[in-house]
């Protein structure tokens, strides 16, 4: 029997701090980088572009942090499990987690690896280009999963960017299997199509074994994950497998199956795009905070695309304004 849940959202994630800084084409040529994707890159890289990139700003960011950050502006109660090491940036990470609200208890490992960080490059278009140098971040290790705060959570949320290493790797299925076992959902999201070229045949096993209770995916990463250029297929061979899928579709919107029944939203407008970076985060803290709340999955869908539009309007991977009101003030 399901014990009443002291978190909504129980996270593992990388740890994460966010190098930003503005870009042109002709600097993502020169670097040979790949425009508008997830590249991952060792330290000595990580370095090297740092010291060409422009003036850039720090704020902390990670893929499952920085859903947690918006739900927890929305109301819900959230604890993270990651990885950082001890220096500075890991204290940045550290007291950014908490000060939004967040429940972050795991210790450092010491100071190497350095914590985590992403090199985003965006350009005058709003794309984001991102570089990310894992660090401490994929060290991760199944002891630090906690069995009992996994227990405590209503909704498991878990990155794809974290399915490189072994040991996150390990963490993770361990806490599916913990969360499943005390009446949980799991939640899962497929982070970027290099993901899913990556780990194509693991994400389809943790589907096709009923690991996932929640998938949410880009229109690029669906299509890759069933290997087709027809969205509509892969959308419904995907949703046969799973109890809830959600697909975002930048401005055309985003679709949920939701138990064989398929609904859709418009984009929420934006005055301007500024930095696309965290769209895809923020609208699954919007979803999940409207799921744990029981409402209608359109409503689900709509506090999703208000948290996105929010996001893009500035630099940067968390909110700025009071999603909260802005929710209100859209539903009531």
């Amino acid at each position: 029997m399901t014990s009443e849940a002291r978190y909504d959202i129980v996270a593992i994630g990388n740890a994460i701090v966010d190098v930003i800084a503005q870009a042109d084409d002709v600097f993502l040529e020169e670097e040979q980088l790949n425009k508008g994707a997830m590249t991952l890159i060792d330290a000595d890289r990580a370095k090297q572009l740092y010291n060409d990139m422009g003036t850039a700003r720090e704020v902390s960011g990670g893929s499952a942090a920085n859903t947690l950050a918006g739900a927890s502006t929305l109301g819900r109660q959230c604890a993270l499990i990651a990885q950082v090491a001890d220096d500075q940036l890991g204290e940045v990470f550290s007291h950014d987690i908490r000060a939004t609200g967040i429940d972050f208890d795991v210790p450092p490992i010491g100071k190497q690896p350095p914590t985590g960080r992403c090199l985003i490059l965006v350009t005058p278009d709003a794309q984001r280009t991102m570089n990310t140098f894992l660090g401490a971040s994929q060290f991760l290790s199944p002891a630090s999963v906690d069995t009992a705060l996994i227990a405590s959570g209503a909704i498991l949320y878990l990155e794809g960017y974290l399915w490189d290493a072994a040991e996150p790797k390990a963490a993770m299925a361990q806490a599916i299997d913990i969360a499943h076992e005390n009446g949980r959902k799991v939640a899962f999201t497929l982070s970027d199509g290099f993901c899913v070229e990556r780990h194509r045949d693991d994400f389809i096993a943790l589907i096709q074994d009923g690991k996932l209770d929640i998938l949410f995916a880009n229109e690029a990463e669906i299509k890759s994950l069933c290997e087709t250029e027809d969205f509509e297929a892969a959308v419904e061979q995907t949703a046969k497998q799973i109890e809830t899928l959600i697909v975002t579709r930048s401005e055309k919107g985003a679709i949920a199956v939701h138990q064989g029944e398929s609904c859709a939203v418009d984009a929420e407008p934006v005055e301007k795009v500024i930095d696309t970076t965290g769209a895809g985060d923020l609208f699954a803290a919007g979803f999940l905070s409207g799921y744990i709340e029981q409402r209608p999955i359109p409503d689900c869908l709509t506090i999703g695309a208000i948290a996105a539009a929010e996001v893009i309007s500035h630099y940067g991977a968390r909110p700025e304004a009071d999603l909260t009101a802005l929710v209100k003030q859209r539903l009531g």
